[in-house]
């Protein structure tokens, strides 16, 4: 496994995987890896001759300082693991490497970024959009591998890749749940035992609205029930819960089972705030 810091490191691998004909495949992660980075790997592993796996926290989509901060750093620990996994390469940047000036560009991704997550953490996504750039641009995948927990970031990449015509096959690859349903993120080692306890209700929660949903109930009804349910927690608070077209994030006001659903959930237990969804299939 070569551990590497900038382009000009990568360049001459690239250059080499380029003259045999190689499909790149890149993991971008912030690190403080867990089953569900590593379910991304597995299939870079099996949809790619050469894997990277980017380790770096971006600044430039918190719009919380106190939460980049706390951000878990796992490094020696990660590297453990992509060693275990026979990861190709590991992509290491510093921030003076990826931003050795601040960013003037922004990116507007229109109604996508106005809504749920775009709505509640206000930038978020215009660096997430500037960081998947440099690494597409830097690394030069052919394919790249992304996790459907965060589904609105997905659905930020496709247009990114689309309206800037990055020549890469995005794959999306399926929620990695622990066994009593909670959505694996690198944040939930900062949970208390309370805390992770109550930490099911989001899961809870969107199992719940969509058996309702199928069995005919209406969605504000259904949102309601939700709200008590977060009401009943002492540690759980509802930052949103609605339903959405996975792609466009329209969100309905109704229920119609001819449509393509997803429900989103936001929710802080304490300070830590978690996203989950699911898909609903009639």
């Amino acid at each position: 496994m070569h551990v590497i810091q900038t382009g000009a490191d990568w360049n001459k691998y690239w250059l080499d995987s380029l003259k045999n004909n190689k499909i790149i495949g890149l993991v971008p992660t912030m690190g403080a890896l867990h089953e569900g980075h590593l379910d991304l790997i597995r299939k870079a592993r099996l949809r790619s001759d050469i894997v990277v796996v980017s380790i770096f926290v971006n600044p430039t989509q918190f719009n919380n300082q106190e939460d980049f901060e706390k951000y878990p750093t796992t490094l020696e620990a990660d590297l453990a693991k992509l060693r275990e996994e026979k990861t190709d390469f590991v992509f290491l940047p510093n921030t003076d490497t990826m931003y050795p000036e601040k960013p003037s560009l922004s990116i507007n991704f229109g109604e996508l970024e106005r809504v749920l997550e775009g709505a509640f953490r206000p930038g978020h996504f215009n660096g997430v959009g500037i960081v998947v750039s440099k690494l597409f641009n830097i690394i030069k995948p052919h394919k790249a591998f992304f996790g459907q927990k965060d589904l609105q970031q997905t659905a930020i990449i496709k247009q990114l890749v689309k309206d800037l015509s990055f020549d890469i096959e995005l794959e999306i690859v399926s929620t990695r749940r622990a066994e009593d349903g909670l959505a694996l993120s690198s944040r939930n080692v900062r949970l208390s035992a309370e805390e992770r306890k109550q930490s099911l209700v989001l899961y809870a929660s969107l199992i719940q609205a969509s058996e309702e949903l199928l069995n005919g109930r209406s969605w504000l009804q259904v949102q309601n029930q939700i709200n008590r349910n977060f009401e009943e927690m002492s540690l759980a608070r509802l930052e949103y819960f609605e339903l959405i077209h996975p792609e466009s994030f329209h969100r309905y006001k109704e229920f119609d089972s001819s449509q393509k659903s997803s429900i989103c959930v936001a929710a802080y237990l304490g300070d830590i705030r978690l996203i989950d969804n699911l898909p609903i299939i009639p």
